[in-house]
């Protein structure tokens, strides 16, 4: 053709064609795209298909996609954001949710993707790399509620509690607001409004909030000299932590170092720290480490953590629990199953 300088011939929707018959103007225009699975091969669409209308976010649900077509978008979507969920790429795409579980299991074979419940995250970023609020917040659902069921059980009436950001913490926060008398520390802007938005409501033991100040993360995380200089003042009985990721050698890591800074004076400010984190951070580590696992007094996390992750934890914090439905301490490596109605003493010699 005019445009490409090689024989329309060659370019036959449904047809795989090489790189170098499509110039990149036309790929960005369509009605080609990038095939996932060889970047150097394009799929051309059939022209007679309808294109998508244009909205604030790509939908292709009026439009046949062929299965690398929609796994290159995916792709995309996952490098973009950090993070897909099932859920709406079946809403975006117009298929079955076994078709979009289907296209995420190639995906994960050829090592771009990692699955998760309920969708898939990137694989082999870069330490630095954060994914925003909103694609960590759908992704493992029932486990960070069942993280925040147990670790919002430690909270006394009356107490301090420090909540660092994240979408684990701020499930915690959505537990503590019928805990009478409870202060809470935060640098979460997220945390922040919804406590500003229970109390706007009228509720009556919404707890009294104390935000750090300092300037926001990708993850509404406030950092900085300002939040870290506001902690350092503050005296709290028990600080939730959430992370990036978590590793025997590193401890606890984040991509973002000004945050890795802002973690230390939280753990510096509370008498007892108390670590939520699902399986999929295990193996995960950021940029900056800002605690050792040593430094952790009680790590809750979900039953489907590997067995040696789980062994590696026991042995290094002070307290585990890995079944938050039925939390059973467990104390350097000693795990502890009663019976109802018995009862345990521990002497020291």
């Amino acid at each position: 053709s005019a445009s490409t300088g090689r024989p329309a011939s060659r370019c036959v929707p449904g047809r795989a064609v090489r790189r170098d018959v499509v110039r990149r103007d036309v790929v960005r225009r369509g009605p080609v795209i990038m095939d996932a699975a060889d970047p150097a091969v394009f799929l051309v669409a059939d022209e007679t298909t309808p294109r998508a209308r244009p909205t604030g976010r790509t939908s292709v649900a009026d439009q046949t996609l062929f299965a690398a077509q929609r796994r290159a978008l995916i792709l995309d979507e996952i490098r973009r954001t950090g993070a897909v969920r099932v859920a709406d790429l079946v809403t975006q795409f117009g298929v079955s949710d076994m078709t979009v579980r289907r296209d995420l299991d190639v995906l994960a074979r050829q090592g771009t993707v990692q699955k998760v419940h309920g969708g898939a995250v990137a694989t082999g970023t870069a330490s630095t790399f954060e994914p925003g609020f909103e694609a960590k917040s759908e992704l493992e659902e029932g486990t960070k509620a069942a993280l925040a069921d147990a670790a919002a059980r430690l909270v006394e009436p009356g107490s301090v509690v420090a909540l660092s950001a994240g979408t684990t913490t701020y499930a915690v926060a959505t537990r503590l607001l019928e805990v009478p008398r409870l202060t809470v520390v935060t640098n979460s802007l997220r945390i922040a409004d919804l406590l500003w938005t229970a109390e706007s409501d009228g509720r009556e033991t919404v707890p009294s909030l104390l935000l750090t100040g300092g300037a926001p993360t990708r993850s509404a995380a406030l950092v900085g000299a300002l939040a870290d200089q506001a902690i350092r003042t503050l005296h709290v009985d028990l600080l939730v932590l959430g992370v990036h990721g978590v590793s025997e050698q590193a401890g606890l890591t984040t991509p973002n170092l000004a945050e890795a800074q802002t973690n230390r004076a939280l753990i510096a400010s509370a008498r007892r720290t108390v670590v939520v984190a699902d399986h999929t951070k295990w193996g995960v580590v950021g940029l900056s480490s800002f605690a050792a696992l040593a430094e952790v007094d009680c790590f809750i996390t979900d039953d489907a953590l590997p067995a040696a992750a789980r062994g590696a934890l026991a042995d290094a914090v002070g307290e585990f629990r890995y079944d938050p439905e039925h939390p059973a301490p467990v104390l350097h490596g000693l795990s502890l199953k009663l019976a109802p109605g018995e009862t345990l003493a521990l002497v020291g010699a």
